[in-house]
């Protein structure tokens, strides 16, 4: 009798830890099925994380380097006050002088006085004895200006001479500054001219010089084509010239511009650079046309000298060169808000603007397309312009023609999922749409019978029902005729083995039941994804059209310029120029 309680009691306890096995045994299998549908969810989420990450790491480079841009270019401008600062005094000294003694109000002996003092203050400025020379001249002490000139010719005969052919101009001396002109020019090479030669051509197109300097100057410049016509490659060296100088008004598109063709399809670099370049043609037309719907100052001659004189004298120094360069490279930097490849790109155009020489047709495109470097005036690039017509002419045509071979005559379109390509296809212009989601609805077809094809019980699973039963069955059998341990050993085993098969089989459904879902899902979003593409491949196709039509504009604008149009006359000079590029 005991050992039956005994027994019963046994029976109880391992059914109640029976019970509480199979309990933990649903609830592992509950988080088991859990993880599973949530490992595509953490797929995607890395997928996304990562291109998260890429975009943080590239922002904060981008934030490092405007940054350090910040930094280094006020320390750039603390070095250039620090070396180069009491240049700016005799620079802002020079034109004020000559007004002192337009308006006379000023004694001659205090202008003498504070000219000597920044001969001794900047031994080796090439202004400082230009002003001491005409401190002279104002004073009546030519001894003391030619031994100032001299000086000034040995330190920087380029600049001496030019200055000089302008203060003669202004003076109304038109024979001495023909002899500065002369001088001047004779020092150039039209392969080899001083970056300053800009300031003559700016006298020149200002109407500001008398007219036998006038002839200086136009014999000068057709003298300097002819020559450099000449040269082998001449053409071929024009058209890059002015490709550069035209391709660097290029401008980014918005970052809201053809969101889908950005993120689903390869082509979009290609994309992306020519419709860029499409929109160029109306920022350069913007660009020329204002150049020339601008009036000329119409400041009284002495005004406008002076103007041209301030653009000399306070103008860096060769010296500053490699200070100025550096910063203008870290001020791209911070225009670009840290981009610092396309700041060092928009630098190798720049370079051409530092150069201390270069030849008369680099200067010219200079002058017009990087006025901030070189001082020029509206005038001077209305002259360079059309002076050059002929070469922007080719290279616009040039830039027109490499754009249009760049447009892909198929565009790729993709989709992935979990960090895999699961579509790939293309179109010429978005009219193959119903194709394109055929294909893609065999994709999905396909991709998800084979995901299914792997949701089935295996062969050990599929054995557990009826082995486990029969175990069980063989468990109770052991336990009624005496063999308790082994009993109860063996119906658990069995019992747990049909647990497991229909289990399993519960799992494998569901997770059927999740992947029908899934692929649906993917379904809808994919054709979704691939109509919207396919629109923005309409809109971009109609949008290229259009900018590239606007490049007709910029060319008929070009063939309309003429240099002796943008040249202003002046009234006690009859002109003589045939000047043609």
């Amino acid at each position: 009798m005991s050992e039956r309680v005994i027994q019963q009691a046994n029976l109880d306890a391992i059914e109640k830890n029976l019970k509480i096995v199979f309990d933990n045994i649903a609830t592992l299998d509950h988080n088991i099925h859990t993880v599973n549908s949530n490992v595509s969810v953490v797929n995607d989420e890395l997928a996304k994380l990562t291109s998260e990450f890429r975009d943080f790491v590239l922002a904060s480079q981008k934030e490092g380097e405007l940054q350090r841009a910040e930094i280094r270019i006020v320390k750039i401008r603390q070095e250039l006050e620090k070396r180069f600062g009491h240049y700016s005094e005799i620079r802002r000294t020079t034109t004020g002088v000559l007004q002192a003694d337009d308006l006379g109000i000023v004694k001659k002996d205090t202008i003498t006085d504070v000219t000597e003092e920044m001969m001794l203050t900047s031994p080796n400025y090439w202004l400082a004895p230009c002003l001491v020379a005409i401190a002279a001249w104002i004073n009546d002490k030519p001894d003391i200006a030619e031994r100032a000139l001299k000086e000034a010719i040995k330190r920087d005969d380029e600049k001496t001479s030019l200055l000089f052919a302008l203060v003669c101009r202004r003076a109304n001396r038109k024979q001495a500054c023909l002899k500065w002109a002369k001088r001047y020019f004779e020092n150039q090479d039209a392969e080899n001219l001083d970056r300053k030669c800009i300031i003559m051509l700016d006298a020149y197109a200002s109407g500001l010089l008398g007219v036998d300097s006038e002839g200086v100057v136009a014999n000068h410049i057709e003298k300097w084509i002819a020559q450099l016509e000449e040269k082998a490659g001449f053409v071929e060296r024009q058209t890059q010239q002015w490709s550069d100088a035209i391709n660097q008004k290029r401008k980014p598109l918005e970052a809201s511009d053809y969101t889908y063709l950005k993120k689903y399809s390869d082509t979009w670099p290609v994309l992306q650079d020519i419709m860029e370049g499409a929109h160029l043609h109306a920022i350069v037309f913007n660009y020329f046309a204002n150049i020339f719907e601008q009036q000329g100052s119409s400041a009284a001659v002495k005004q406008q000298l002076d103007d041209i004189l301030n653009s000399l004298v306070t103008d860096f120094d060769d010296e500053e060169i490699p200070l100025r360069k550096e910063e203008t490279l870290n001020q791209f930097i911070i225009d670009y808000a840290g981009d610092r490849p396309r700041a060092e790109a928009s630098m190798r155009v720049e370079d051409s603007a530092f150069e201390t020489h270069k030849d008369f047709t680099q200067l010219l495109t200079d002058a017009a397309m990087k006025p901030e470097s070189t001082n020029s005036s509206v005038s001077t690039q209305k002259f360079a312009l059309s002076l050059s017509k002929e070469w922007v002419a080719n290279a616009y045509e040039d830039i027109i023609a490499t754009n249009r071979s760049k447009i892909p005559n198929e565009i790729e379109i993709h989709l992935e999922a979990n960090g895999a390509r699961i579509y790939s296809a293309s179109t010429r212009d978005g009219e193959n749409e119903n194709e394109l989601v055929a294909v893609y609805n065999s994709n999905i077809d396909r991709a998800k019978a084979d995901a299914l094809s792997k949701l089935v019980l295996s062969g050990f699973q599929q054995f557990c029902l009826y082995g486990g039963g029969v175990i069980a069955a063989l468990g109770l059998i052991m336990l009624v005729t005496g063999s308790i341990f082994m009993g109860l050993v063996a119906a658990v085993a069995g019992i747990g083995m049909v647990f497991n098969h229909f289990s399993s089989k519960k799992n494998i459904e569901t997770q059927r039941q999740n992947t029908e879902n899934q692929y649906e899902d993917m379904r809808k979003n994919g054709i979704q994804i691939i109509r919207a593409t396919l629109a923005e491949v309409v809109d971009f196709r109609m949008e290229f059209e259009e900018r590239d039509e606007e490049s007709e504009h910029v060319l008929e604008l070009i063939d309309s310029l003429s240099p002796e149009q943008y040249v202003k006359r002046m009234t006690d000079s009859t002109r003589r120029i045939k000047m043609n590029a």
